[in-house]
């Protein structure tokens, strides 16, 4: 039994450090790899309707339990890896105890965030969903530090004529993001630090509906209560604070399956085993973690909540089918647009809204540093596109390749060079022919999709200083010719959003 948790545990360590790479990883290299784990992560396989992964964790959680909070999702193992450290920082080995379930927290949690995701508030879901804020934690505050150390790595290489490592740029791709990253992650690793998992069993909404799901698991950890010596050290070792060694009983919604408990018992009074319990034995359960009123308000909001989640499936299945001198360069700024730009691949901005878990995984492995989370409170955190740093290449696809949600989808790139997600919008007032009286036609000249052409700006003078004009027929909107227009701040030349893709 003991070589359980030893199994548990190297799985926990492999999925925490293949996802916490994916968002880590700037080169794209790993993402070939690696991929597959963001899309086992359960929400983002409900919206993208991956039915084969749903299906699986269901299954999964019928088996064994929850084992996907302790094994799969990585903001439950970040939270145990901060428990380990505390309970080393502290010495002591047996720390918890137990307390009952608060399933009327738990449920009216469950309950807001599945209406925030038929409603389509797709921020207040982004800031509960746990891999969605695993994935802020890394990107907004755990990979900075690893980009300054490579290019620490970077520097010291190129003193010694080597180049296995290059410089990459690092930059705050928004101050409400990293605000909340770092708030998201002070409060859970607080919890976790003092009581372990406290946030999975009382605010995670996917932790209470496959807890609803686990306490039916044919394999579960059990208490002999011949063997029990009523020493309590098993409920003092188990973070998840659900063993009632009093009563014998452990509360299935919340454990997590992690195995400690395993370890701890010394008279063999605990195992993991199958199990098909009596309804007297449910009864004592539920007697021991809530009251029976409790428990039919648990069981009616779980099956509202189930009603909810196939009747928001169906709404996505749907909405599938419709939707080189000296001087210093001032920085550009952003234009004003009147409809954001998603990537191609998102179908309609609507689409991209409703699926996308502001997980930012598309943020990471953008190359040309196109995509930054949105500061728009409906869709805060969710990435929008624009173009200070760089545009959107018609060769590079990675974002459609990583998104585990189907908020992009995936898209070669001939499907790519024939999307136009925007078109581009020339401002005269601000175009350097009309301003300084110099020829440019830096846009004509970069416009992958040949959709500008420069024109006399006097047509009655055909040698006066050219101008361009935009084919919006043609035009894609990658935003080449609003990143490499050298007007400043603001560009001569912008790409303006299309709220639904169009193929040309």
């Amino acid at each position: 039994m003991k070589m359980l948790r030893k199994i548990r545990l190297t799985f926990a360590v492999l999925f925490f450090a293949c996802v916490t790479l994916l968002f880590l990883d700037f080169t794209g290299s790993i993402h070939a790899w690696l991929e597959w784990t963001a899309k086992l992560q359960f929400l983002p396989a409900l919206l993208a309707l991956n039915v084969g992964v749903i299906l699986g964790l269901v299954i999964l959680t019928l088996l064994v339990g929850r084992v996907y909070c302790s094994i799969i999702c990585p903001l439950g193992v970040m939270q145990d890896v901060v428990s380990w450290l505390s309970g080393r920082r502290r010495k002591k080995k047996y720390r918890f105890s137990y307390s009952p379930a608060k399933n009327v927290l738990r449920y009216t949690v469950l309950g807001a965030f599945i209406l925030a995701l038929v409603a389509g508030i797709g921020s207040f879901v982004a800031l509960l969903a746990p891999y969605s804020s695993y994935g802020r934690i890394v990107s907004n505050l755990f990979a900075p530090l690893y980009q300054w150390g490579n290019n620490l790595l970077a520097y010291l290489a190129e003193r010694v004529d080597s180049y296995a490592f290059y410089e990459t740029s690092v930059w705050l791709r928004s101050l409400p993001t990293f605000l909340i990253a770092a708030l998201t992650f002070i409060i859970i690793t607080t919890l976790a630090w003092r009581n372990g998992r406290t946030y999975c069993n009382t605010i995670c909404p996917i932790g209470t509906v496959l807890g609803f799901l686990s306490r039916f698991s044919l394999w579960r950890i059990q208490i002999d209560e011949s063997k029990c010596k009523d020493c309590g050290l098993c409920a003092r070792k188990c973070k998840a604070a659900c063993i009632d060694f009093k009563h014998h009983t452990v509360d299935h919604s919340r454990c997590v399956t992690c195995m400690d408990c395993l370890d701890t018992c010394r008279h063999g009074a605990i195992s993991f085993s199958q199990a098909f319990p009596h309804k007297e034995e449910l009864k004592k359960e539920t007697t021991n973690t809530s009251t029976q009123g409790n428990k039919e308000t648990s069981r009616r909001s779980f099956l509202t909540a189930t009603a909810l989640l196939a009747t928001t499936a169906a709404l996505k299945a749907q909405e599938k089918k419709v939707d080189g001198g000296l001087a210093v360069i001032e920085d550009k700024k952003i234009p004003k647009r009147a409809t954001p730009l998603v990537p191609p691949g998102a179908l309609s901005a609507r689409n991209f809204a409703r699926h996308c878990t502001a997980c930012q995984l598309c943020v990471s492995v953008c190359p040309n540093e196109v995509l930054r989370p949105s500061t728009d409170l409906m869709k805060l955190m969710q990435p929008e596109m624009s173009y200070e740093r760089g545009y959107c290449r018609p060769e590079c696809t990675k974002c459609s390749e990583v998104c585990p949600a189907g908020a992009i989808l995936p898209i070669t790139t001939a499907d790519k060079s024939a999307t136009q997600i925007g078109h581009a919008v020339w401002v005269r007032q601000n175009c350097i022919p009309l301003t300084d009286g110099v020829e440019c036609g830096n846009c004509a000249r970069h416009c992958p999709a040949g959709a500008i052409l420069m024109v006399p700006s006097d047509p009655d003078d055909i040698n006066s200083l050219k101008i361009p004009v935009v084919n919006e027929e043609r035009c894609i909107g990658c935003g080449a010719c609003e990143n490499l227009c050298p007007a400043r701040p603001f560009s001569a030349i912008y790409v303006e959003g299309h709220t639904d893709h169009r193929i040309i």
